[in-house]
């Protein structure tokens, strides 16, 4: 049995962290992993396990694809975890996602249904890509300012402007994502350049988290509201409010409330830590979610688990 020393946060990716061939090895090692494949494939009415496995990419890239996808390896490494490894749930005081994984943390803390939330996710990709015209949004990261500052800066190079350009995402001290209409963050970067402040644009396909995506939030508002929710067995770090909540009809109005508004998870970090975590563990593909914690908390221990190794290394971490 995996039994962290002090109390544990399950952390849980969103869109950025997909790759061609993610969850690969628990597929070809788990029939309990080839079968939440196999699931997902007959909900989807296509087979996303293929473009998991096999890409190409191109496709895996689509946001419709990406999200359903990422949930799947996200949530059957979560299985494999505690099902194959014993890892001691008892532990763990706080469930939290960024974005899209919030929806992999309600399904691994048993408010929403595996194959509800793909389909809720595929609908989410679709509606949030269909909300802007391709070309008409853009987004940015801004490096070495913190949050306060940014806020500052937008304000100020947008005074005369009657566009959109809002923070996305609060990702990490000094990582902060700016997201709206293509003119206002073009602007926004040249105003950057000026005061010698680094920005980097990102290869997405529409302005994620900002008031543009409204339209998303309304087509998903009933989809999100028909769908049958319970209250989660651990408190779900929101992404809204950066607070715990447990209560399943307040989760839907903050899931929709998500699409449009920033992601705080710089704040979501510190208010776990604060609240007596020292122990966080990325369950899905990649590592960004680890790296944001390390450059958030000093002290805390964050591990990423992605492989059998990472499973078998966390598990030797605490027998030490």
């Amino acid at each position: 049995m995996i039994k962290l020393r002090n109390m544990g946060a399950l952390l849980f990716p969103g869109q950025g962290s997909q790759i061609v061939g993610m969850g690969s090895e628990f597929f070809n090692n788990f029939k309990k992993v080839k079968k939440i494949f196999n699931e997902a494939d007959e909900k989807l009415n296509f087979s996303i396990s293929k473009l998991i496995l096999n890409g190409p990419e191109d496709k895996l890239q689509l946001t419709q694809n990406t999200q359903p996808a990422i949930l799947t390896v996200s949530y059957s490494i979560f299985r494999i975890m505690v099902d194959e490894f014993g890892f001691d749930l008892k532990q763990i005081k706080f469930f939290a996602g960024h974005s899209l994984g919030e929806y992999s943390a309600l399904v691994c803390a048993e408010s929403l249904n595996f194959l509800d939330a793909l389909y809720l996710l595929n609908e989410r990709g679709k509606a949030m890509q269909e909300a802007v015209p391709l070309g008409k949004g853009a987004m940015i990261a801004v490096l070495g300012v913190k949050i306060d500052e940014v806020k500052k800066l937008i304000q100020k190079s947008q005074n005369d402007s009657s566009g959109i350009c809002e923070i996305a995402n609060d990702n990490s001290e000094g990582q902060v994502i700016i997201s709206g209409d293509s003119d206002n963050i073009k602007k926004f970067q040249i105003f950057l350049k000026d005061k010698k402040i680094k920005s980097i644009p990102l290869k997405v396909s529409a302005p994620f988290h900002c008031s543009l995506m409204k339209p998303a939030a309304e087509r998903m508002s009933e989809k999100i509201n028909n769908t049958n929710f319970i209250d989660p067995k651990f408190d779900i770090v929101s992404n809204v409010k950066a607070l715990p909540e447990n209560d399943a009809k307040n989760i839907k109005s903050l899931l929709i409330d998500q699409i449009f508004s920033t992601v705080k998870w710089r704040e979501s970090i510190i208010n776990i830590s604060e609240n007596g975590v020292s122990n966080f563990v990325e369950i899905g593909p990649g590592k960004v979610l680890t790296g944001m914690v390390k450059r958030t908390l000093s002290n805390a221990k964050s591990f990423s688990i992605n492989s059998i190794a990472d499973i078998k290394n966390l598990k030797n971490e605490f027998k030490k």
